[in-house]
């Protein structure tokens, strides 16, 4: 068994009292790298969060004004234009399913007015990285309106 001096036994025990720079080093790196990688990781979740909530917006600000274009009895084609505020403006394009055949027959038949028509509507929205945008389309039922009115 070796039994150490006390000499040889302080010399030992100074010699482990700290850190040594390599260490230290090693452990600052480490630790930089880490939080690094969790600050980009938190970066990147606030980032998804935005893009989420901008396209909620989007999708209920498409669902008003569809549900807004199909209280209208009467249409005609066209294209139609605004704005929401808060960064987001919208456009409607309205256009006419009906085939000059239909017409003919409506023309033939005066208490037959009703025309199909497509609805789409397209919200808009600025990000950092350029423009956005949500479209929906659906079909609606109303009574033609003349190009003059």
């Amino acid at each position: 068994m070796w039994i150490l001096s006390p000499d040889l036994w302080n010399a030992v025990n100074k010699r482990k009292q700290g850190f040594t720079l390599i260490e230290t080093l090693t452990a600052m790196m480490i630790l930089s790298v880490s939080l690094v990688t969790i600050f980009q990781l938190f970066s990147g979740g606030l980032h998804s969060e935005k893009l989420a909530e901008d396209y909620t917006r989007a999708v209920f600000y498409a669902a008003e004004k569809t549900e807004e274009m199909l209280l209208y009895t009467q249409m005609r084609d066209g294209e139609f234009a605004g704005d929401f505020g808060e960064g987001f403006r919208w456009e409607v394009s309205v256009s006419s399913l009906t085939s000059e055949r239909d017409e003919k027959e409506n023309i033939a038949n005066p208490s037959v007015s009703d025309a199909l028509f497509e609805i789409a509507v397209t919200v808009f929205w600025n990000t950092g990285k350029g423009e956005r945008e949500y479209t929906v389309r659906t079909v609606h039922m109303a009574e033609k309106m003349d190009e003059n009115t």
